[in-house]
């Protein structure tokens, strides 16, 4: 919209029109929405495990990287720590990860148990396809240019 035009709108047909292009173009809007909706399709997929696709994350990085910190976990999984301890609660009481208090008492340290890591290997051909499915949809190509874009917008932010 030319901004000639958009000065000559009366206010109320120029905050719609602010409305209507804010929604298509905002950045933050379109990656929620789209983040919901491929959430929504892992968590279908992902549901004979019994895992949400937020649940996953933590057991696939707790056998990743190994026992961790609920900072560190935080950190590394780019939440904060308020969120992290609501999406552990579930996996605590299902047995599936161990949350153990470290040296110092305030820390608590996190692992996955057996039974945690016996539902991650359940759930992994869950994600293989699910993974699939998604990328056929949206392209290797295009996940790889999306992926490293956001990794550059992520990095110059910090």
């Amino acid at each position: 919209m030319s901004s000639d035009r958009f000065l000559n709108l009366a206010q109320g047909e120029r905050d719609v029109d602010k409305c209507t292009h804010m929604a298509a173009a905002c950045v933050c809007l379109n990656l929620r929405k789209m983040s919901r909706i491929i959430t929504q399709m892992y968590d279908e997929a992902l549901k004979p495990s019994g895992l949400r696709s937020t649940q996953l994350p933590v057991l696939v990085t707790l056998v990743s990287i190994g026992q961790m910190t609920v900072n560190e976990l935080a950190n590394d999984l780019v939440m904060d720590r308020t969120s992290l301890s609501r999406l552990l609660r579930p996996l605590v009481i299902r047995g599936l990860v161990s949350m153990t208090p470290g040296e110092d008492r305030r820390i608590r340290e996190l692992s996955i148990t057996p039974l945690g890591r016996e539902t991650l290997v359940a759930a992994i051909p869950m994600w293989d396809s699910i993974q699939e499915e998604v990328l056929g949809r949206l392209g290797q190509i295009r996940w790889r240019d999306l992926r490293e874009s956001l990794s550059v917008a992520a990095a110059s932010s910090n």
